[in-house]
């Protein structure tokens, strides 16, 4: 009798916890963001879809074709392609012959990223799995005739080290259904009950993601999505209601205000520190989130601005996501590979820095510029990481109180080095004179400080 009771209390308390949020932003808000997404500090964005094969301009290119009728957009189809010819011509040239999910991956784990986000679906409509809710406009029906999506997802979980991440579009540019219900002012709400919800239940019931990237709320409020009652289930009941994060664009008016992280707005990098955890998603070519045939070196971030940017975020409590676009045929280009691999090597030095690290009471250093602290109080771990070797042998870093019986210094892939204090608070610290062959790594350097406050 006695065991009975203890299991129905115990049955009665998983029953409690599955309904633990309510669809009340109150609620949803509520919950704690799960821990890992803190502490992996770098993901990989992926925009893949239709758009990669006119691959020009942007990843907007329908809207800005077709929707804003924008000169260059219209005369590039008038000189490129035969009268007639729609967006939905795209879909039967994307065909993605070269796409090597295991490549991918290899890449993105190279990186050093901990997650990645992928485009199931952006505004175009064109979903890049089998979904039984998207009417013939599908990888699996047209184009690739693949399943893109779960070809990605099983090569990642075959990778321990990187979890995944699913980006969905609320809206639809062009899609009728969406249109009438904007047309009433989001009064009815066909296109989310039968379109956009049945996607979204699909999508993590069938991949388990542990991110869901919303965006593109089409300036319809969040009640029009039923955002509320979706993360409810999301939290409570979902397969991944334990692990799954998810961000602030679930709605009008709720970016940078609701959600589980905040995005705030693309390429938002505040540069101080922020009381909720936020998200840099951010890209590598500065242009666009797709691929863009006539992109220039010039628009490509380089491997030292990057590592910058990354730096930045993490010490001011941010996560970066930096974008990489692949062609139509499934290709992540050379520059691509090459700025992920190289700061997939400068991590494999300075990773401590950043994985796992909390912002420190200070996050750029008052008296040099170019130096930003992260800190990991476990390992009683302060961090300066300099953007530039100084040309004078030293650096000083005004913001650590140091002891001279505690305190040691260490240059991270090198060994310790001398220091002296300054008063009242700071220290200047001795850099080895190194050959460039001899240096730890290139593009940025990281001390570690222990016994330090």
């Amino acid at each position: 009798m006695h065991h009975w009771g203890v299991l129905s209390l115990y049955l009665l308390f998983i029953g409690s916890c599955l309904c633990q949020y309510k669809p009340t932003w109150e609620s949803i808000d509520s919950r704690p963001l799960p821990e890992w997404f803190d502490q992996a500090k770098f993901g990989i964005f992926i925009h893949w879809g239709v758009f990669s094969v006119p691959s020009y301009g942007s990843e907007w290119f329908w809207w800005y074709w077709q929707g804003q009728k924008y000169p260059s957009y219209v005369n590039f189809m008038e000189q490129n392609y035969p009268p007639g010819f729609t967006y939905a011509d795209f879909a039967s040239q994307f065909h993605a012959e070269l796409f090597d999910p295991v490549e991918w991956v290899d890449i993105f784990a190279s990186s050093g990223a901990k997650y990645i986000v992928l485009t199931t679906k952006h505004h175009e409509g064109f979903t890049m799995w089998d979904s039984k809710y998207s009417w013939n406009w599908n990888a699996m029906a047209v184009g690739p005739k693949r399943d893109l999506v779960d070809e990605i997802a099983t090569a990642l979980r075959k990778h321990s080290d990187l979890r995944l991440g699913l980006y969905h579009s609320l809206f639809e540019w062009f899609n009728p259904l969406y249109r009438a219900d904007a047309n009433n002012f989001y009064k009815t709400n066909v296109f989310p009950t039968s379109k956009t919800l049945p996607e979204l239940y699909e999508i993590v019931n069938k991949f388990k993601p542990d991110v869901l990237w919303s965006d593109g709320d089409g300036d319809a409020p969040d009640t029009y999505w039923n955002s509320t009652g979706f993360l409810a289930w999301l939290y409570n009941e979902s397969p991944v209601r334990d692990t799954v994060v998810t961000n602030d664009r679930w709605g009008y008016g709720s970016i940078c205000k609701h959600g589980g992280y905040y995005t705030c707005s693309d390429r938002y990098n505040p540069g101080h520190l922020l009381k909720h955890k936020w998200e840099n998603c951010m890209t590598i070519d500065q242009r666009s989130w797709g691929y863009r045939r006539e992109a220039k070196l010039s628009d490509f971030l380089t491997t030292e601005q990057l590592i910058g940017s990354l730096v930045e975020t993490v010490s001011c409590g941010g996560n970066m996501l930096l974008n990489v676009g692949p062609t139509h045929d499934g290709r992540i280009i050379p520059i691509f590979e090459e700025r992920l691999r190289q700061i997939g090597q400068w991590l494999n030095v300075n990773g401590e820095a950043i994985y796992n690290s909390s912002a420190w009471r200070v996050q750029n250093d008052t008296a040099t510029p170019g130096v930003w602290y992260t800190s990991n109080p476990k390992q009683n771990a302060i961090y300066a990481i300099f953007l530039s070797w100084p040309t004078d042998g030293y650096i000083v870093l005004n913001d650590p109180i140091v002891s001279a019986s505690k305190t040691q210094v260490v240059l991270l892939g090198y060994k310790s080095v001398s220091w002296q204090s300054m008063n009242p608070t700071g220290l200047k610290v001795h850099l080895p004179q190194l050959a460039p062959s001899q240096m730890p790594c290139s593009w940025a350097w990281t001390l570690r400080l222990t016994g330090a406050m």
